[in-house]
């Protein structure tokens, strides 16, 4: 299941027990419609584990901002509050899940 993330959750999502991947979006954006499905299929098989949120840009600027996203969609993976890896443009299921097993 995926959460949204806004400024009133994300510090506490951020430093929760749970590792935390973040795809930033935004609805005009082609490439984060693609890869979207994908972030949803891998929130449910994760479900648990590994908390994951989706942050419209145009929304939640300011979290943006702070993590410099100039690109979209960008996906950022933390854990224990701390980022760990990022990735940039749409990528294959294949790469994304390697990226979630390794926050585990």
């Amino acid at each position: 299941m995926e959460v949204q993330i806004n400024n009133e959750n994300f510090e506490s999502l951020k430093s929760g027990q749970q590792p935390l991947v973040i795809d930033f979006w935004a609805t005009w954006c082609g490439p984060c419609r693609m890869i979207g499905p994908v972030i949803s299929e891998l929130a449910k098989e994760y479900d648990g584990k590994i908390t994951v949120g989706k942050c419209d840009v145009e929304e939640n600027e300011d979290i943006a901002a702070d993590f410099g996203i100039r690109n979209i969609p960008t996906i950022i993976f933390f854990k224990d509050g701390e980022v760990v890896d990022k990735v940039v443009g749409a990528v294959s299921k294949t790469i994304l899940d390697e990226k979630f097993k390794a926050l585990l």
